[in-house]
Protein backbone atom coordinates (compact mmCIF):
# COMPACT_ATOMS: atom_id res chain seq x y z
CA UNK A 1 0.00 0.00 0.00
CA UNK A 2 1.70 3.13 -0.90
CA UNK A 3 0.53 6.76 -1.80
CA UNK A 4 -0.22 9.94 -0.18
CA UNK A 5 -3.38 11.98 1.14
CA UNK A 6 -4.46 8.56 1.77
CA UNK A 7 -7.36 8.73 4.95
CA UNK A 8 -6.21 6.80 7.66
CA UNK A 9 -8.66 5.95 10.61
CA UNK A 10 -6.74 6.03 13.93
CA UNK A 11 -8.63 4.42 17.19
CA UNK A 12 -6.42 4.40 19.81
CA UNK A 13 -7.42 6.70 23.38
CA UNK A 14 -6.54 10.43 23.61
CA UNK A 15 -3.75 12.45 23.66
CA UNK A 16 -2.13 9.60 21.48
CA UNK A 17 -4.39 9.65 18.47
CA UNK A 18 -3.92 13.68 18.14
CA UNK A 19 -0.01 12.77 17.88
CA UNK A 20 -1.04 9.87 15.13
CA UNK A 21 -2.91 12.41 13.26
CA UNK A 22 -0.46 15.29 13.28
CA UNK A 23 1.89 12.96 11.71
CA UNK A 24 -0.08 11.36 9.27
CA UNK A 25 -0.58 15.22 8.05
CA UNK A 26 2.53 15.57 8.40
CA UNK A 27 3.50 12.91 5.69
CA UNK A 28 0.82 14.27 3.37
CA UNK A 29 -2.35 12.55 4.63
CA UNK A 30 -5.55 12.66 6.27
CA UNK A 31 -6.42 11.31 10.14
CA UNK A 32 -9.90 10.39 10.91
CA UNK A 33 -10.13 10.49 14.40
CA UNK A 34 -12.11 7.92 16.30
CA UNK A 35 -10.62 6.68 20.21
CA UNK A 36 -11.91 3.38 20.91
CA UNK A 37 -10.99 3.46 24.31
CA UNK A 38 -10.64 6.23 27.03
CA UNK A 39 -8.35 5.87 30.31
CA UNK A 40 -9.84 6.60 33.46
CA UNK A 41 -7.47 6.80 36.71
CA UNK A 42 -8.23 4.57 39.46
CA UNK A 43 -7.78 5.05 43.27
CA UNK A 44 -5.80 2.56 44.45
CA UNK A 45 -2.96 1.69 47.37
CA UNK A 46 0.82 1.31 46.57
CA UNK A 47 1.60 -2.27 48.27
CA UNK A 48 3.32 -2.44 51.12
CA UNK A 49 7.11 -2.96 51.60
CA UNK A 50 10.47 -2.44 49.79
CA UNK A 51 10.66 -3.32 45.55
CA UNK A 52 14.05 -4.04 43.97
CA UNK A 53 12.56 -2.89 40.57
CA UNK A 54 9.33 -1.04 38.81
CA UNK A 55 8.11 -2.62 35.46
CA UNK A 56 6.08 -0.77 33.06
CA UNK A 57 3.78 -2.03 30.11
CA UNK A 58 1.92 0.91 28.30
CA UNK A 59 2.26 4.55 28.01
CA UNK A 60 -1.01 5.26 30.17
CA UNK A 61 0.45 3.55 33.11
CA UNK A 62 3.24 5.59 32.87
CA UNK A 63 2.33 8.66 32.50
CA UNK A 64 -0.45 8.70 35.22
CA UNK A 65 2.34 7.37 37.26
CA UNK A 66 3.95 10.71 37.06
CA UNK A 67 1.00 12.07 38.97
CA UNK A 68 0.62 9.57 41.81
CA UNK A 69 1.41 10.65 45.33
CA UNK A 70 3.36 7.70 45.61
CA UNK A 71 6.14 8.22 43.08
CA UNK A 72 8.41 9.69 45.67
CA UNK A 73 8.47 5.90 47.32
CA UNK A 74 9.55 4.69 44.22
CA UNK A 75 12.25 7.34 43.08
CA UNK A 76 15.78 5.75 42.12
CA UNK A 77 14.67 2.89 41.53
CA UNK A 78 15.41 1.09 38.37
CA UNK A 79 12.83 1.24 35.50
CA UNK A 80 11.80 -1.72 33.07
CA UNK A 81 9.86 -1.06 30.38
CA UNK A 82 8.01 -2.41 27.70
CA UNK A 83 9.56 -0.32 24.75
CA UNK A 84 10.89 3.05 23.79
CA UNK A 85 7.48 5.45 23.93
CA UNK A 86 7.16 3.61 27.61
CA UNK A 87 10.22 4.36 28.49
CA UNK A 88 9.96 8.36 27.39
CA UNK A 89 6.73 8.86 28.79
CA UNK A 90 7.98 7.36 32.15
CA UNK A 91 8.71 9.88 34.64
CA UNK A 92 12.07 10.85 35.48
CA UNK A 93 11.71 10.09 38.92
CA UNK A 94 13.77 6.37 38.50
CA UNK A 95 17.00 5.38 37.94
CA UNK A 96 18.49 3.13 35.83
CA UNK A 97 15.94 2.98 32.63
CA UNK A 98 15.97 -0.46 30.89
CA UNK A 99 13.36 -1.06 27.23
CA UNK A 100 12.40 -4.06 26.26
CA UNK A 101 11.96 -4.78 22.62
CA UNK A 102 7.78 -4.08 22.93
CA UNK A 103 5.93 -6.66 23.72
CA UNK A 104 5.19 -8.61 27.08
CA UNK A 105 7.51 -11.51 26.14
CA UNK A 106 10.35 -9.51 25.17
CA UNK A 107 9.46 -7.21 28.60
CA UNK A 108 9.95 -10.77 30.95
CA UNK A 109 12.74 -11.96 29.27
CA UNK A 110 14.91 -8.88 30.33
CA UNK A 111 13.34 -8.99 33.62
CA UNK A 112 13.84 -12.62 34.04
CA UNK A 113 18.02 -11.23 32.85
CA UNK A 114 18.83 -8.59 35.25
CA UNK A 115 16.80 -9.04 38.32
CA UNK A 116 18.07 -11.70 40.81
CA UNK A 117 16.14 -14.49 42.71
CA UNK A 118 14.19 -13.12 45.35
CA UNK A 119 13.72 -9.76 44.03
CA UNK A 120 10.71 -7.91 44.15
CA UNK A 121 9.22 -6.05 41.15
CA UNK A 122 6.48 -3.64 41.54
CA UNK A 123 4.35 -4.11 38.04
CA UNK A 124 2.22 -0.89 37.42
CA UNK A 125 -0.42 -1.54 35.41
CA UNK A 126 -4.72 -1.34 34.13
CA UNK A 127 -7.34 -3.47 34.91
CA UNK A 128 -7.41 -5.41 31.84
CA UNK A 129 -3.37 -6.53 31.12
CA UNK A 130 -2.09 -7.64 28.01
CA UNK A 131 0.84 -9.68 29.77
CA UNK A 132 0.84 -11.03 32.81
CA UNK A 133 4.22 -10.72 34.58
CA UNK A 134 3.26 -12.14 38.06
CA UNK A 135 3.13 -15.65 36.29
CA UNK A 136 5.65 -15.14 33.44
CA UNK A 137 8.46 -15.17 36.28
CA UNK A 138 7.13 -17.07 39.13
CA UNK A 139 9.32 -19.66 37.99
CA UNK A 140 12.49 -17.51 38.48
CA UNK A 141 11.77 -16.93 42.08
CA UNK A 142 10.79 -13.24 41.53
CA UNK A 143 8.04 -11.61 42.66
CA UNK A 144 5.26 -9.74 41.75
CA UNK A 145 3.76 -7.02 43.27
CA UNK A 146 0.42 -5.59 40.76
CA UNK A 147 -0.03 -1.98 41.27
CA UNK A 148 -3.41 -0.98 39.41
CA UNK A 149 -3.54 2.61 38.52
CA UNK A 150 -6.30 3.10 35.64
CA UNK A 151 -9.05 1.56 33.51
CA UNK A 152 -9.36 1.48 30.02
CA UNK A 153 -13.31 2.15 29.19
CA UNK A 154 -14.25 1.11 25.34
CA UNK A 155 -16.49 3.51 23.15
CA UNK A 156 -19.75 2.74 22.97
CA UNK A 157 -20.56 3.44 19.48
CA UNK A 158 -18.59 4.78 16.28
CA UNK A 159 -18.52 8.05 15.69
CA UNK A 160 -21.42 9.41 12.72
CA UNK A 161 -18.13 10.89 10.75
CA UNK A 162 -16.52 7.59 11.19
CA UNK A 163 -19.50 5.77 10.09
CA UNK A 164 -20.34 8.10 7.07
CA UNK A 165 -16.78 7.93 5.78
CA UNK A 166 -17.29 3.92 5.51
CA UNK A 167 -19.92 3.92 4.10
CA UNK A 168 -18.44 5.97 1.39
CA UNK A 169 -15.57 4.74 1.24
CA UNK A 170 -13.13 7.25 2.31
CA UNK A 171 -11.42 5.10 4.82
CA UNK A 172 -8.13 3.81 2.94
CA UNK A 173 -6.34 2.26 6.09
CA UNK A 174 -6.90 1.97 9.92
CA UNK A 175 -3.85 2.11 12.15
CA UNK A 176 -4.45 -1.06 14.89
CA UNK A 177 -2.12 -0.09 18.45
CA UNK A 178 -3.47 -3.18 20.73
CA UNK A 179 -6.03 -6.07 20.58
CA UNK A 180 -8.71 -4.19 23.36
CA UNK A 181 -9.24 -1.07 20.35
CA UNK A 182 -8.81 -3.25 17.29
CA UNK A 183 -12.35 -5.36 18.90
CA UNK A 184 -13.84 -2.79 20.31
CA UNK A 185 -13.98 -1.38 16.71
CA UNK A 186 -14.83 -4.50 14.94
CA UNK A 187 -17.39 -4.81 18.07
CA UNK A 188 -19.27 -1.57 17.07
CA UNK A 189 -18.44 -1.44 13.46
CA UNK A 190 -21.16 -4.58 13.28
CA UNK A 191 -23.33 -2.62 15.96
CA UNK A 192 -23.82 0.09 13.43
CA UNK A 193 -24.08 -1.80 10.24
CA UNK A 194 -21.14 -0.93 8.54
CA UNK A 195 -19.34 -4.02 9.19
CA UNK A 196 -18.85 -4.70 5.68
CA UNK A 197 -17.00 -1.53 4.56
CA UNK A 198 -14.54 -1.94 6.11
CA UNK A 199 -13.44 -5.21 4.72
CA UNK A 200 -12.08 -2.79 1.98
CA UNK A 201 -9.72 -0.86 4.76
CA UNK A 202 -6.41 -1.64 5.22
CA UNK A 203 -5.94 -2.87 8.75
CA UNK A 204 -2.46 -2.42 9.52
CA UNK A 205 -1.75 -3.74 13.47
CA UNK A 206 0.90 -3.64 15.78
CA UNK A 207 1.56 -7.26 16.08
CA UNK A 208 -0.40 -10.01 15.29
CA UNK A 209 -2.18 -10.67 18.86
CA UNK A 210 -4.06 -7.18 17.44
CA UNK A 211 -5.12 -7.99 13.81
CA UNK A 212 -6.49 -11.12 15.52
CA UNK A 213 -9.83 -9.90 16.16
CA UNK A 214 -9.59 -8.30 13.12
CA UNK A 215 -9.42 -11.15 10.86
CA UNK A 216 -12.02 -13.08 13.29
CA UNK A 217 -14.54 -10.37 11.88
CA UNK A 218 -12.69 -11.03 7.98
CA UNK A 219 -10.82 -7.79 7.27
CA UNK A 220 -7.45 -7.67 5.41
CA UNK A 221 -4.72 -7.22 8.46
CA UNK A 222 -1.44 -6.96 7.51
CA UNK A 223 0.94 -7.03 10.94
CA UNK A 224 4.36 -3.98 11.43
CA UNK A 225 7.79 -5.67 11.23
CA UNK A 226 7.91 -4.10 15.10
CA UNK A 227 5.72 -2.95 17.29
CA UNK A 228 6.05 0.45 16.65
CA UNK A 229 4.45 3.54 15.12
CA UNK A 230 7.14 3.57 12.81
CA UNK A 231 6.69 0.42 11.25
CA UNK A 232 3.12 0.94 10.79
CA UNK A 233 4.12 4.14 8.42
CA UNK A 234 6.33 1.91 6.90
CA UNK A 235 3.36 -0.59 6.07
CA UNK A 236 1.42 2.48 4.94
CA UNK A 237 4.04 3.80 2.77
CA UNK A 238 5.54 0.36 1.25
Amino acid sequence: MSGRDMQVLVTRPQPDAQATAARLDAAGHGAIIDPMLAVEAVEARLPAGAFDAVALTSVNGARLLGGRPELPALAGLPLYAVGRRTAAAAPGAFGTVHVAGGDGAALAELLRARLPRGARLLYVAGEERAVDLGAALAGDGISTELFVIYRTVPAQALAPATIEAARDGRIDAAFHFSPRTAATLAARAQEAGVATYFRHVEHLCFSANVAKPLAAAGWPTRVAAAPTEEDLFDLLNG
